[in-house]
C-alpha cells in the first residue's frame, strides 16, 4: 500500500466515528464511515478499503458477523476491532476470525494512529514481498546510457522533461531499442522513483488470464484460484505500470484498458469492490499503431489516451556513432559482472561492429559483447571473437563493398547453421543468436529460408 490510505470506520457511536476520522485524517489519510455493520458491508461491496476499524459490538448485525463476512469476501483485509467490552475472549476470538489487532475503548488518538500505522506497514511490506516474488521490481542502473548522436539527445532531452510530470508516455521503436530503460529512465527521474515500477509483458501473458494478472483476484472466483491474489496494477499503486508491446492485447481487452486508464479504478475478477489505484502509465510498442488503428485492431481512442508524450526510438544502424559508447559500456558491464579483464576492442572489430547492421539493435550488440567476453582469451577482442554475429576476421580486411557483401553471407550460413542445430525451434534458436523470435522470422524471411 503506498501513498494515503483508505479507512473504513464501522461504529455505531458517533463521537467513536469521528475522534477516529479526526485522528487518522491528520496522516493524510481518506477516512469514510458507516453507522451500523449492514451500511458497512454495503460500502465494501462498492469500494475496497486498505483498512477497517470495526466496532465489536453493535446494534443489529453483530461485529463478529461483520468480520465473519469481511474475512469471507476477503482473506486478506486488514481489521482492527474496538470493543467496550474488553475481554481476553472477546480479543481472542476476534484473532482467530483473522483481526489484525484489538484496542479497547476507550483508547487514545495517539494509540489508535500508532496501531493504524503498523498495520498499515504490514501491508505495504505484504505487497513488496509479492513484488519480489514475482520479480516485478527492478533495480536501475545509475545512469541509462542512451547516446551521443543527435537523435538519441532529443531522446533524452524529452525524457528528462517528461519524467516530472504524470503524463501517459508511448515509446516506440524496432525489438532491442532499449524502450525498456527508457521507461525505466522516465520512472528514475519522476516524483514516484521510490514506488513500484511493474513490468507487464502484453507479449507473453495468456489471454484468458489477461484480466486476472492485471486487476488481481478473489479467491474461488475461478476454478485454480485457490487464494485471493494482487492485480499488476495494485502491486504499482503510487507508482509506475510498463506495458511492454501494447499492440499485441485484444480488442476486448482494450476496452477494459481504456476504462481503466479513464477512471482510474479497478475491481478484481470474482469481486464487485471498486480500488482506487494512482499509477503512471507507460507502454511500448515496436508496431506503428496509427497503421495498426488504421486496420481496426487497435482502438483509435486508446492509442490517443496512451500517446499523450510520444517518444520514438531510432534503430541503432540509424545512430552507429553511438555504437563505440555502448561497446565500451557492455565491455565494462560484463567484465565485471563475468569476472574478466578484457581491456578493450581493437580497431578492426570495432570497425566491424560499427559497419554491421544490428537488426536486433542495442540487445543484439550487448548480448554479443557479453558473449565476446565470455569466450576470449585475450586482453583485446579482435574480429575473430566476433565471428558468431558474422563478423569473422577474414572479413577486416576487406574493401567495403566486398565486406558488407561478405557479412550478409556469413551472417546467413550461421543463421541457417544455428536454426538447425535447435531442430528448427524458433525460440532457442533466437536465444542463441542473441535476437528476439520477430527478428530471427524477418532474417528467415529476407534469406529465403522459410
Amino acid at each position: 500500500m503506498y501513498g494515503r490510505a483508505n479507512i473504513l470506520v464501522i461504529d455505531d457511536d458517533e463521537a467513536i466515528r469521528d475522534s477516529c476520522r479526526q485522528a487518522l485524517s491528520r496522516d493524510g489519510n481518506r477516512v469514510e464511515v458507516a453507522d451500523d455493520g449492514l451500511m458497512g458491508l454495503a460500502m465494501l461491496k462498492k469500494e475496497s478499503f486498505d483498512l477497517i476499524i470495526l466496532d465489536l459490538k453493535m446494534p443489529g448485525l453483530a461485529g463478529m458477523e461483520v468480520l465473519n463476512e469481511i474475512k469471507g469476501d476477503d482473506p486478506e483485509a486488514i481489521i482492527i476491532v474496538i470493543t467496550g467490552y474488553a475481554t481476553i475472549e472477546s480479543a481472542v476470538e476476534a484473532m482467530k476470525r483473522g483481526a489484525y489487532d484489538f484496542v479497547p475503548k476507550p483508547f487514545t488518538p495517539n494509540g489508535l494512529r500508532m496501531i493504524v500505522k503498523r498495520a498499515l506497514e504490514k501491508k505495504k511490506l505484504a505487497l513488496e514481498n509479492v513484488l519480489l516474488r514475482a520479480e516485478l521490481k527492478y533495480d536501475f542502473e545509475p545512469k541509462v546510457i542512451i547516446g551521443q548522436s543527435q537523435s538519441m539527445k532529443g531522446v533524452e532531452d524529452l525524457v528528462l522533461k517528461v519524467s516530472p510530470t504524470d503524463s501517459t508516455v508511448l515509446i516506440s521503436g524496432e525489438s532491442g531499442t532499449g524502450k525498456e530503460l527508457v521507461a525505466k529512465a522516465i520512472h528514475r527521474h519522476s516524483r514516484r522513483k521510490d514506488k513500484p515500477f511493474v513490468v507487464v509483458d502484453c507479449g507473453s501473458l495468456v489471454e484468458n488470464l489477461f484480466e486476472s494478472e492485471l486487476f488481481g483476484h478473489v479467491k474461488g472466483s475461478f476454478t485454480g484460484a485457490t487464494e485471493t491474489k494482487y492485480g499488476r496494477f495494485e502491486l504499482a499503486n503510487g507508482g509506475t505500470i510498463f506495458f511492454d508491446e501494447i499492440g499485441n492485447i485484444s480488442i476486448n481487452f482494450q476496452i477494459k484498458l481504456l476504462r481503466v486508464l479513464q477512471e482510474r479504478e479497478i475491481t478484481k475478477v470474482g469481486s464487485s469492490q471498486v480500488i482506487k489505484v494512482d499509477v503512471r502509465i507507460i507502454a511500448a510498442t515496436n508496431k506503428d499503431l496509427q497503421k495498426v488503428v488504421k486496420e481496426g485492431t487497435f482502438r483509435e481512442d486508446l492509442f490517443y489516451r496512451l500517446s499523450v508524450v510520444p517518444i520514438a526510438l531510432p534503430p541503432l544502424r540509424e545512430r552507429r556513432e553511438d555504437i563505440p559508447l555502448l561497446v565500451n559500456h557492455f565491455l565494462k558491464k560484463y567484465n565485471k559482472k563475468r569476472k574478466k579483464k578484457v581491456r578493450a576492442v581493437s580497431d578492426q572489430a570495432m570497425k566491424a561492429l560499427v559497419e554491421y547492421d544490428w537488426f536486433g539493435n542495442v540487445r543484439e550488440l550487448e548480448n554479443a559483447i557479453e558473449r565476446a567476453v565470455v569466450l576470449t582469451e585475450n586482453e583485446v577482442i579482435g574480429p575473430d571473437d566476433l565471428f558468431y554475429y558474422g563478423l569473422a576476421a577474414s572479413t577486416a580486411s576487406r574493401s567495403n563493398a566486398d565486406k558488407a557483401q561478405r557479412l550478409i553471407d556469413v551472417e546467413r550460413e550461421h543463421i541457417i547453421k544455428t536454426f538447425k542445430m535447435f531442430s528448427c525451434h524458433m525460440g532457442k534458436a533466437a536465444e542463441a543468436l542473441g535476437i528476439d523470435r520477430k527478428t530471427l522470422r524477418l532474417k528467415l524471411k529476407k534469406y529465403g529460408i522459410i
